[in-house]
Parts: C-alpha cells; structure tokens; sequence
C-alpha cells in the first residue's frame, strides 16, 4: 500500500514539473532541430554554391584556352557577382587577364588583377596577381611602380620572384647597385630553386654595368686658374693673335713732304 502510495506521488510530481517546465523542453527540442536543419542546409547549399562555382570556372578556363573573350568575360562576371565567396570568383580574375594579355589588352590585365589584390582572396592568390602585375608593369615601362608594389613584400615562397623583378625594375631606374642586391638576394635565397631562372640571374649580374662614384664638383675658381695657366703655354705666334699678327707684312712708309 505504502509502495503503491509512492508511486502516485510521483507521477503527481512528474505532472506537476511537466506543467511548469514542459513547454521549454518542447520549445528546447524545436529549436534545436531547427539549429540542426539550418547547419544541414548552410553545408549543403554551400556545396551546391561550390560545385556550380566550379563548374562556371571549368567553362572559364575553356573560353580562355579558345581565346573567346566575350564568354570568358560574361562568366568571370557571373562567377565574380554570384559566386563571390568562392575561391573560384578570385581564380577567375588570374583567369581572364591572362587571356586579356593574350588579347594586347594589357591594362585591362593589369586592372583585373589589382581588383584581386585589392579583394579578400587567400593571401597566396593575392601574391601570385601581385607577381604578375609586376610583369605587366615592367611590359609597360612603369619600373617605379614595380618598386612600389613589391618594395617591403615579405613571402618566403615568392621572395626571389619577387627580387628578380626588383632588380630588373631598379635596372630600368638606372639603380645599378640596387640592382645587383636584388638579383644577388635572389640568387641567395634557399627557395630560388624552382621559382627562378638562376642561370638568366646570373646572366643579368655579369651584364650590369661597372658602378662608379660620383664625380667630385668642380670649384670655379680651380677652372679659372687652369684657363690662365693653357693661355700661359700658347706659342708665340698663338700669343701673338692676342696683341697683332707680327707677321704681317710692314707698310710703307708715307713719303715727308
């Protein structure tokens, strides 16, 4: 009797805590099945964005290879408003300049990747477009601003790309020195191997001319006193230009009346 006692009075406690507190065990429950379908659905549209991304890109970098700008350009555009959180949007920007490059549109190249340095991409992409801006700039006889746009750059993987470049742009300023210490950083770096062309480095340092001093300026009144001493050193027929030719002929002497 007593067990059979007890045993209502828990069910009158399960009640009465059920009453109180069912409602946010249920709401608890809802919401978290909610949590779980929208985590579900943000991985598996984000999969869905990637895969189409991918496949806009694959069409990309066909229109590339056939050297059709119209479609390359109306896909990178599609892929850079649409797919802009994709890896592939940056990637498709490397992309179409190469094929503006192709095409003689260099600036057009050169723009396009300036939006993706200036972009979000991975720090990788960002220096692989800020490599070969450098290029175009160099094609484009702007060597200060390669220096500007690589000067103070710190990325072991692209440090000796990065100095060649340097030092063809400080080549084009008449830096001579400067030069050589970039061309001498890349030949020196442990990653060189691979991303540069060592022999043509080398090439480069033998080519580039002899660095002299300044001359020293001249003082004027030095430059007087040398001019005072080659007028003391002319010969005498020289010297004599000066005062009247002595070999002239005399005059003859008018008669005295």
């Amino acid at each position: 009797m007593d067990d059979l006692l007890s045993e209502k009075e828990q069910i009158e406690k399960l009640r009465t805590w059920w009453s109180e507190y069912g409602g946010y065990v249920i709401f608890g429950i809802a919401a978290g099945a909610l949590l779980l379908f929208g985590i579900n659905y943000y991985k598996s549209s984000r999969l869905e964005a990637q895969l189409e991304a991918s496949a806009l890109y694959e069409s990309l970098t066909n229109h590339v290879v056939d050297g059709d700008l119209d479609e390359a350009e109306r896909v990178a555009d599609q892929l850079g408003t649409t797919y802009a959180n994709t890896s592939y949007a940056a990637q498709s920007k490397l992309a179409i300049a190469r094929l503006y490059m192709d095409k003689n549109r260099d600036q057009d190249a050169a723009d396009a990747l300036t939006a993706l340095i200036d972009g979000d991409a991975s720090e990788e992409l960002r220096q692989v477009a800020r490599l070969r801006l450098a290029r175009i700039l160099l094609y484009q006889d702007k060597p200060q601003d390669v220096v500007d746009l690589l000067d103070g750059q710190e990325s072991p993987a692209f440090a000796a790309p990065f100095a060649e470049l340097l030092g063809d742009a400080y080549y084009a300023l008449g830096r001579i020195a400067d030069a050589e210490a970039a061309y001498q950083a890349a030949l020196l770096d442990p990653l060189a191997q691979g991303t540069v062309d060592q022999q043509l480095l080398q090439w480069k340092v033998l080519d580039l001319p002899a660095v002299t001093p300044d001359e020293p300026a001249v003082d004027p009144m030095s430059e007087a006193a040398e001019e005072d001493a080659a007028d003391s050193t002319l010969p005498d027929d020289a010297a004599a230009d000066d005062t009247g030719d002595s070999s002239l002929p005399d005059q003859p002497e008018e008669a005295v009346e």
